[in-house]
């Protein structure tokens, strides 16, 4: 009982710390100094970095999406509408979500490890002795960096997957391509724009103060480097599934 009340006690602390440490990034937001060409440097590695894994994902997701759904019409002689099944549900889902898995296991395992790398050769105390607040230089602005970029990652994402099962639809299907491009935009609602756009911007928080909270509280020296990357991953994978589904239950419920 005593080890099991331990382990309780140290996930409610865990929570307690996490929370702390985003509330205070949060609020660096509002502070000065601001460290603009910090963000914009972190905004090019979020970015540009993660460009050519996504458009990859999303081309073979639009793809296979295309594959399977049409076999799925086929029986209803449906197939020519398979552009509705690809519009909505890259943006409604599979879009936000496997972006954020990427860049989670991309970027997020990426700020665990300069992180982690800086606490264990005391690079962080060295910022706080001199006077500068580390949180609000290395986590602030990775954050700002993150919840502006991950949303233009997912649009990209989910328009590469649209052509992707575009490619499929004229070349495999034959189906016509005014045919195509207008059934997937007459399948889409503005909110399903909008609720598009929520979702990474939940997924970007998740994933930047994850990968921060795991740098900041590694130990045990190298290893302790690689075991803050992998937890981070593996957190913010399950973080992004679980949030996706709570977000996707309250879509629904508001209609």
């Amino acid at each position: 009982m005593a080890r099991i009340e331990d382990r309780l006690k140290g996930y409610v602390f865990t929570v307690q710390e996490f929370a702390r440490l985003c509330a205070i990034a949060i609020a660096g937001i509002f502070r000065k100094p601001t460290y603009v060409q910090e963000t914009f440097y972190y905004m090019d590695q979020i970015g540009v970095g993660s460009l050519f894994i996504l458009i990859l994902t999303g081309l073979f997701t639009g793809m296979v999406l295309t594959l399977q759904g049409a076999i799925q019409l086929q029986p209803y002689g449906a197939v020519p509408y398979v552009s509705r099944l690809i519009s909505t549900s890259v943006v409604r889902e599979l879009g936000p979500v496997l972006a954020a898995l990427m860049i989670a296991g991309r970027v997020g395992s990426g700020i665990a490890s300069e992180l982690a790398s800086m606490q264990v050769t005391e690079q962080i105390d060295a910022l706080r002795a001199e006077g500068t607040d580390p949180i609000k230089k290395l986590v602030t602005t990775r954050l700002l960096a993150t919840l502006l970029m991950v949303p233009v990652l997912t649009v990209i994402t989910n328009g590469i997957a649209i052509f992707g099962g575009y490619v499929i639809a004229r070349f495999y299907l034959s189906i016509d391509s005014f045919f195509y491009w207008t059934w997937a935009f007459e399948a889409l609602r503005p909110m399903d724009l909008v609720y598009g756009l929520i979702k990474p911007v939940v997924f970007g928080f998740i994933i930047c103060m994850v990968g921060c909270y795991a740098g900041l509280n590694t130990e045990g020296g190298t290893v302790g480097v690689g075991r803050s990357k992998t937890q981070a991953m593996v957190t913010s994978s399950i973080l992004i599934l679980m949030s996706d589904f709570f977000m996707t239950k309250l879509f629904i419920f508001l209609g």
